[in-house]
């Protein structure tokens, strides 16, 4: 595994960890660190609510690197409950397709970051309504 992969896990890493914000929103049980094209790494936590307007940790970290005026994605790497596996969700996927139109098949997703597994989003989603 790369150095800089390593890099986004331990920032993700140092963000993680479940705190209840109220009787009705919690935040950080998941966290993610999104690479800019620059080489500048953001952070994010899911934060849940009862009502649905929660965000995921991803959308969180790819919204902080807007916030610091990047808007290309290189890699995103997420580190969910229990340090599991999986892939960004549908609205995760569709943020990335749609601020990187053209671009987001090239953005590396860390699949499961104890196999060292990363696929692009092209492979993630190869067919979007956005080509």
């Amino acid at each position: 595994m790369d150095k800089v992969w390593n890099e986004m896990y331990e920032a993700a890493k140092s963000v993680l960890g479940g705190k209840i914000i109220s009787d009705y929103v919690t935040a950080g049980e998941v966290s993610a660190a999104v690479l800019s094209k620059s080489g500048n790494i953001y952070t994010g936590v899911c934060i849940d609510t009862c009502s649905t307007l929660g965000i995921c940790a991803e959308r969180n970290a790819i919204f902080n690197m807007i916030t610091n005026g990047e808007y290309e994605i290189a890699r995103v790497l997420c580190i969910p409950p229990n340090e599991g596996k999986g892939a960004p969700c549908g609205a995760c996927r569709e943020l990335m397709t749609q601020l990187m139109p053209g671009k987001y098949k090239d953005i590396e997703i860390m699949i499961d970051y104890a196999a060292d597994r990363v696929m692009t989003m092209g492979e993630l989603t190869p067919e979007w309504w956005i080509d």
